[in-house]
């Protein structure tokens, strides 16, 4: 009776998680699709009502938008906010102590992989090895581009 209920068992289970297509897969696929097509039409934001976006603020627009979702997936937002300090500086802090160049994009890139302490106190700021130096450099654009 025991073998007749395990194969039982056995054979509902397999039934159960048989389909190989998930019940959500027609919704991961409409969001992938509008998602594609919202970044195909993103329009920039200008303080000039008359002024034309070029295809460089755009590009631009989307390395800040890259270096966001870079900081959304670390574990940067442990330590620091846009607005407000908590363990380091807020994101509108470093932007207001350093000007947006590629020097200071490249500095702040070489803190964001290989830490740093002294600057803004004592503690110091993690290494984040595992990023690349064109990811850190996208980070570091997304927070210089919040200066003031």
């Amino acid at each position: 009776m025991k073998k007749i209920f395990m194969f039982a068992s056995c054979v509902a289970f397999l039934a159960a998680c048989g389909n190989s297509e998930s019940e959500y897969a027609d919704v991961y696929d409409r969001e992938a699709a509008e998602t594609e097509a919202v970044e195909e039409v993103t329009p920039i934001q200008t303080e000039d009502a008359d002024a034309v976006a070029t295809p460089s603020d755009v590009a631009q627009e989307q390395n800040y938008e890259e270096g966001k979702k870079l900081i959304a997936l670390s574990d940067c937002l442990t330590c620091h906010q846009e607005n407000q300090k908590l363990v380091g500086p807020s994101y509108a802090e470093v932007a207001g102590k350093y000007e947006f160049n590629e020097e200071n994009v490249t500095l702040l890139a070489n803190k964001i992989i290989q830490g740093g302490k002294g600057v803004w106190g004592e503690i110091p700021m993690t290494p984040h090895p595992d990023l690349n130096e064109e990811e850190a450099k996208a980070m570091a654009r997304y927070i210089l581009a919040l200066k003031k």
